[in-house]
């Protein structure tokens, strides 16, 4: 693709989801099996009016079948799939089960002519919360609906009125699937078929967000009521550190995106959200900060040195903090002076009102925050209790959070 977008004053290409790229194999192979024909090239206007010319790769013919391949270009964007191919077989059969014994794919049906079902190296649903039911090939409902009516189209030119199976398959997913989030939300064999737009839109946030939702919904339709919510890395090693009978597993990752996992979390019903995370990100949450992002807000020191200040400190330490570059400086000036606790105290309620606030009551909220250096710092009053609610009784830990 020649489109571009300009983000952190860089120059960046649009590509394309693996979803456009199963769509316009799907039409290419049916337009060569309806034409009897061959192309190299084939037209798809995507779900966000952006069109695309792409390339046919790989065609074969069976006696009454083509398959084809379209390569996936993400653009400028960070993609494990950039480069792959993605191939779509289209027949005139459709398989029927012989016996009750044999099942076709529960999404598998996504029009009465045309039938979609994944193949080597498209992952199968294994579990419940996700948009497609258990069984089914990890073929989301944008990219199915558009190989639907991409081939209708092909059918039409041709005045074909009988019925059509496509199957989607890539060769390399398997292995590719071990590099994604999609062994951990239930989905085996393989990678999803993705996209809502059509488009890949480089560095974008709400891919990332839409991760994050994913795995929410699919944690609650998996019998959880109370999430545990920590923004990366420093979080899971805490929990893995410090144990609480909290297990890594239980553990959904929002990155920076603390608010978009709370609404998340109310939209889908749960119960309540223990929110685990370094004081250099959750510290912001005490100036409702709810993207914690430092190209949004930064502000740690601060929201650290004006409640320290609101609790007396001199004004040489102060500046001292002003001047830190981490929050571990910054608290290491608070411990000289025996701050600490009662300013964590003050921060600790702040982050409590601001999440509630964004939540607006519709879930109970608790907090943890640390440092690596200094360990738990804060923690509102009923977390220990949430913890234990997470945890289960199968699950508590000998290590158990500070009273």
């Amino acid at each position: 693709m020649e489109q571009f977008i300009y983000k952190n004053n860089k120059k960046l290409r649009y590509g394309y989801t693996t979803g456009s790229c199963a769509a316009a194999a799907a039409k290419a192979a049916a337009f060569m099996l309806l034409s009897g024909k061959t192309t190299g090239y084939i037209d798809l206007m995507t779900p966000k009016r952006i069109p695309l010319h792409l390339q046919v790769l790989d065609v074969s013919r069976g006696q009454d079948s083509v398959k084809c391949a379209v390569q996936k270009d993400g653009g400028d964007d960070p993609d494990v799939t950039n480069g792959i191919w993605i191939y779509a077989e289209v027949s005139y059969h459709v398989q029927v089960p012989k016996d009750k014994s044999q099942k076709t794919d529960p999404g598998a049906l996504d029009s009465s002519r045309i039938h979609i079902d994944g193949g080597k190296g498209v992952g199968r649903i294994t579990k419940p919360g996700l948009e497609q039911p258990v069984g089914a090939a990890a073929i989301n409902r944008v990219p199915r609906q558009m190989i639907c009516e991409n081939v209708l189209e092909v059918c039409t030119q041709f005045c074909f009125t009988g019925e059509l199976q496509v199957i989607i398959s890539i060769p390399e997913g398997e292995a590719l699937a071990e590099r994604t989030f999609n062994p951990r939300l239930g989905i085996a064999g393989g990678i999803s078929v993705l996209g809502t737009s059509g488009i890949v839109e480089p560095m974008s946030e709400q891919a990332l967000i839409d991760t994050i939702r994913v795995e929410i919904r699919q944690k609650l339709a998996n019998g959880m009521k109370y999430l545990l919510i920590v923004p990366g890395n420093y979080g899971l090693d805490f929990l893995e550190t410090y144990g609480h009978g909290l297990r890594l597993e239980d553990a959904v990752k929002c990155s920076n995106f603390v608010g978009e996992a709370l609404d998340a979390a109310a939209e889908f019903g749960a119960e309540g959200v223990l929110l685990v995370g370094h004081i250099g990100k959750f510290v912001k949450l005490a100036g409702g900060i709810m993207n914690t992002h430092s190209h949004n807000a930064d502000a740690r020191m601060e929201l650290l040195t004006v409640h320290a200040a609101l609790l007396g400190a001199p004004v040489p330490l102060l500046s001292q903090m002003m001047k830190s570059v981490t929050t571990d400086d910054a608290l290491s000036w608070l411990q000289k002076e025996g701050l600490t606790a009662r300013v964590m105290e003050r921060l600790t309620e702040r982050m409590e009102f601001y999440v509630n606030q964004r939540v607006q009551n519709r879930l109970e909220v608790e907090i943890i925050t640390f440092s690596k250096v200094y360990g738990v710092l804060g923690q509102t009053g009923k977390a220990k209790e949430l913890s234990e609610k997470i945890a289960g009784r199968n699950h508590e830990s000998s290590h158990q959070l500070p009273v």
